[in-house]
């Protein structure tokens, strides 16, 4: 990993922390005993920014994966890394 791949990832730190915040408020729901739904509601939420964090993260990585096999001309060597990352991605889901 480069020292600037903060910098690739940026868009999902910002994700990340705002999810990390709306954590600390659903914490925050749980201990004050709010209603149930209204804790859901705040997780489904969560949960949708943290899959948009990852699909920040996977669509760089491929970009940087495209450029990578170009220049280098590995390109099967890329498609197979390329390949083991949807099927991980697929038993997430």
């Amino acid at each position: 990993m480069d020292n600037h791949s903060h910098h690739k990832h940026s868009g999902a730190l910002k994700i990340l922390r705002t999810a990390r915040g709306q954590i600390d408020g659903i914490i925050k729901m749980i201990e004050e005993e709010r209603y149930c739904i209204d804790i859901s509601t705040q997780l489904l939420a969560v949960i949708s920014l943290l899959k948009k964090a990852n699909t920040t993260v996977v669509n760089k990585h491929v970009e940087t994966c495209i450029r990578e096999a170009i220049d280098s001309g590995n390109v099967d060597e890329k498609i197979g890394e390329l390949e083991t990352l949807m099927k991980y991605i697929e038993k997430s889901l």
